[in-house]
């Protein structure tokens, strides 16, 4: 978790599945999320100067009205029915950036219309909500626009601060943010902490290209696994 908040994000679909596995797809939910919001702090604190806030403000609306769309229907949707979806919409999005990426001209500016950013938003904000599984996503849709890889960090970090921050009430009404997983928060801050400063060294010593193309593979073999191919 911290490394994914240190820079490679494409990692963060790894302990959203170990989790799964540990406290179930639901209550995991509550367990991460303060998590989260330390390691978002952290990465805010390291990788600030690099935000581009103009990217923040056209995905924050609508990832917002993401988590309340999440949080309506956490208690309807099974997580066996919503997993597979998740999957293959990350899975989709990171083969059509390895495309944008071999061929630069395919898309033409789609990226930068408001309604990829909004729909890109939306899809953030519901599956942060449902699964913290909203890494990926912002990952690919800060890739699509161009940022540089500091840039990707550093804006990613004020983003999901702010959306996770705004997650607190939703969690702590559902039942899945209290005393017990609050403790166990706790004792993982020191080892998030860890994880952020390995996440920066490692960000500042991989070469862009090789950083984007983690960034989409990591986020493939998560799609894969939430599918249930691996």
């Amino acid at each position: 978790m911290g490394i994914a908040k240190g820079g490679l994000a494409g990692v963060s679909l790894m302990h959203v599945v170990i989790l799964a596995f540990l406290f179930g797809a639901r209550d995991s939910t509550g367990v991460v999320l303060p998590m989260l919001i330390v390691g978002d702090i952290l990465a805010v604190t390291f990788l600030h100067q690099h935000a581009r806030w103009e990217y923040v403000w056209r995905m924050l609306p609508p990832a917002c009205a993401g988590v309340v769309l999440g949080w309506a229907l956490m208690g309807r949707v099974s997580d066996a029915m919503f997993r597979p979806i998740i999957g293959w919409i990350i899975l989709t999005l990171a083969a059509m950036q390895f495309a944008r990426m071999m061929r630069p001209d395919w898309f033409g500016d789609v990226p930068h219309n408001r309604a990829f950013a909004w729909g890109m938003g939306l899809l953030a904000g519901v599956t942060t909500m449902l699964a913290n599984a909203a890494g990926p996503i912002f990952g690919l849709y800060a890739l699509a626009v161009g940022l540089p890889k500091f840039e990707i960090v550093g804006t990613s970090a004020w983003f999901f601060f702010i959306v996770n921050s705004f997650k607190v009430p939703f969690s702590l009404g559902l039942g899945l943010i209290h005393a017990q997983t609050l403790l166990f928060n706790l004792a993982m801050t020191p080892v998030i902490l860890a994880g952020v400063l390995g996440g920066r060294w490692l960000t500042y010593r991989l070469p862009q290209r090789l950083f984007d193309g983690f960034l989409l593979a990591f986020a493939a073999i998560a799609a894969l696994r939430l599918i249930g191919v691996v």
